[in-house]
Formats: structure tokens, C-alpha cells, sequence
């Protein structure tokens, strides 16, 4: 850091990082399976991925947390959407690329991205 102006900078995006993460009782939540099994996978650049994505999309109806062990070990890095009044769906196989089209398609337009979900991976 070179200046408080650019530790100020830093100061807000950490605190939309943080909004992000939590939860209100209408929220979608997207849990982010980071156990150790899910890091070693690649668990980490994807949640980034969903906080990044959310926050320049600008929603406020959705919040991302972690969780440890999800139990499925060779699918990892594995994501679960919770919906309100919906059945969870989990993602398996997540990759940072993969985030835009599982937000876009899901979380915004409320269509499950089939091709990335645990059954298609079954």
C-alpha cells in the first residue's frame, strides 16, 4: 500500500465482500463446499469467482458462505444453491469459469444450469 486513499479502496471492497456473505431471510444462498478436499480442488478461486460476479451484477438477494466437508469428495469443488421455497441444487465440478453462466442463468434468471449439477455429473 502506497497511500490511505488505496487502503481506503481496499477498506470498501472488502466490505461488499463481506455484505455478500450475509444472509437475510428471503436470500439466495450459495455455500461453497471448502473443506480441504474442496480447496486442494480448486474450492477458493471459485468462491472469489461468486463474490466478484455477485458484486458486479450488483445483487442483494444473494449471499455466499462456506462450509466444510459436502461428502462427495471426487466432485469437488462442489456448490449447493439454496433458493427459498425451492429444492437445493448442487454444482459439482466447479470451475471460476463456469460462476458467470451458473449467476446469470440461475440466481438471476432462476434456471438451473443442468450440465453442471450432480446428476449430469452422475
Amino acid at each position: 500500500m502506497k497511500s490511505l486513499a488505496e487502503l481506503r479502496a481496499i477498506r470498501e471492497k472488502m466490505k461488499k465482500q463481506m455484505d455478500v456473505r450475509e444472509s437475510g431471510d428471503d436470500a439466495i444462498r450459495v455455500v461453497v463446499g471448502m473443506a480441504t478436499c474442496g480447496i486442494a480442488a480448486g474450492a477458493r478461486p471459485v468462491m472469489t469467482a461468486f463474490l466478484d460476479e455477485i458484486d458486479k451484477r450488483g445483487l442483494t438477494n444473494v449471499t455466499v458462505t462456506q462450509t466444510g466437508c459436502i461428502g462427495v469428495c471426487r466432485l469437488e469443488p462442489i456448490v449447493e444453491v439454496y433458493v427459498p421455497g425451492e429444492e437445493k441444487v448442487t454444482y459439482v465440478k466447479m470451475k471460476p469459469e463456469m460462476v458467470p453462466t451458473v449467476v446469470e442463468q440461475h440466481l438471476v434468471n432462476h434456471n438451473v444450469v443442468t450440465d453442471y449439477t450432480i446428476g449430469a455429473a452422475e
